[in-house]
């Protein structure tokens, strides 16, 4: 995004600073006033309009039309373009299966798989098939969790347990699903295939989602039986956009005709069962697009702060400072990782962090003759680690709504300690990392 002729310069890491310390500071403060999710009050994009404002600022030499010029280049660079047009593809996809019935009809289906003698394993395989499915950990845990806590009582078992797992299984389909804003920010930022990071991903995934399904099954079982939905054929119908977009993808359709595909099978669908009609589609897909809006705009306002801060020399810098430490692919893995879970624990935000650190991960890859596939992989789990575990990320804090809303009282600590599966995926790349095959 940058010629690379900027001479390497600490100082110009500054914006990024700002960024920070404009949003934790602003957010912090939100929490001290007692507002709700303080996290969440302070608008990502006002945060990114101020670093860039800085930036612009920085280097006095330069005329100001000249930086606003490459400025707008970086918010115009090819793969923040098709980024955008993906996630507003994923947004009017989501939006109108949702609206034709498809988000419950995945609950429904999948609540008939849990068994009843193992119900917090089947709530964590639950979250995992519906985020899997739908493509975001946000919506699948406000989905599951009232039904994750309709257990509690009568099965006698802790609510914190049963919203730990609601809350892993939903990263495990965050990481993984292709309609993921953290897939599509992954994949782009390295130039991969969305089948081929699917793939790596699953090798990762996989075992860290068995591990954690065994420790639900040891801590979590319960006696008694649960009800279970039965299921229609509708109820298979409505699920078969999210069955076409999974199928499409690893036989690698491109991303957009694919999600274009399971947007009009949702409203064919959703008309054909009376759920929707012509007008109900169109306002669905205009909602839809309009739903993305915010993450667009982060997208863009990252990419032209990106290709200031380049400009001024500090993308050098942390470069020639992450490689100090690098001594080949591998290490350029844990670098990476590190670098984009320091960014996340910042932003409070996976899709964020991504497309921050996305840029510089691809340099050092780049450099150190990394695997695109491998960082691109390391990047979103990463990510979904950090963002699964911390306190103030959405995960927690909807799924902490949900139930005090539904009179359950949770304390945080309670349920970090029950997230089993996140700390299990940073195990399970980490292993990957030092015992998997070569990354030349």
């Amino acid at each position: 995004m940058s010629d690379g002729s900027a001479r390497p310069n600490a100082f110009a890491l500054l914006p990024f600073l700002v960024f920070a310390v404009f949003y934790v500071g602003f957010s912090l403060y939100a929490q001290h006033l007692g507002v709700d999710m303080p996290f969440y009050k302070v608008s990502m994009p006002v945060a990114f309009v101020v670093a860039s404002a800085f930036a612009l600022c920085y280097n006095r030499k330069r005329k100001l039309e000249a930086k606003i010029e490459s400025y707008a280049k970086g918010m115009g660079e090819t793969n923040i373009m098709i980024m955008c047009l993906i996630f507003i593809l994923a947004g009017a996809f989501a939006t109108v299966a949702k609206g034709s019935g498809a988000v419950d009809a995945a609950v429904e289906v999948a609540q008939s798989l849990v068994p009843a003698k193992l119900i917090v394993a089947g709530v964590f395989f639950v979250s995992c098939l519906i985020s899997l499915a739908i493509g975001t950990s946000c919506g699948t845990i406000a989905a599951v969790t009232p039904i994750a806590l309709g257990f509690a009582g009568p099965l006698q078992l802790s609510p914190g347990l049963l919203m730990g797992a609601t809350i892993g299984g939903a990263m495990f389909g965050d990481n993984l699903s292709m309609i993921s804003d953290t897939t599509i920010a992954a994949t782009r930022t390295q130039g991969v295939e969305m089948r081929d990071k699917f793939f790596a991903n699953f090798l990762i995934a996989l075992p860290a989602a068995v591990a954690a399904l065994v420790l639900y099954c040891v801590s979590g079982s319960a006696a008694g039986a649960v009800a279970a939905p039965s299921i229609t054929p509708q109820h298979l119908l409505l699920v078969a956009p999210y069955v076409l977009v999974l199928g499409l993808a690893l036989v690698g359709l491109n991303v957009m005709l694919l999600l274009f595909s399971g947007t009009l099978l949702s409203a064919l669908i959703g008309c054909l069962l009376g759920k929707l009609d012509v007008m109900g589609v169109l306002d669905l897909v205009g909602k839809g697009t309009l739903g993305m809006s915010e993450t667009l705009i982060v997208a863009l306002l990252a990419g032209g702060l990106f290709r200031a801060v380049s400009d001024n020399g500090g993308i050098a810098w942390l470069t020639e400072r992450i490689a100090a430490f690098i001594k080949g692919p591998k290490t350029c893995e844990l670098g990476v990782f590190v670098l984009v879970a320091v960014v996340n624990l910042f932003t409070a935000n996976n899709t964020v962090a991504i497309v921050i650190a996305g840029p510089i991960a691809k340099a050092c890859a780049d450099r150190f003759d990394a695997r695109p596939v491998r960082i691109a992989s390391v990047l979103d789990t990463a990510s979904c680690v950090v963002q699964g575990l911390i306190p103030y990320g959405a995960q927690i804090l909807i799924a902490v709504g949900v139930a005090k809303g539904l009179g359950a009282a949770v304390g945080t600590g309670s349920l970090i300690a029950s997230l089993y599966y996140q700390p299990l995926l940073a195990i399970a790349v980490f292993v990957s990392m030092f015992v998997g095959r070569k990354t030349r």
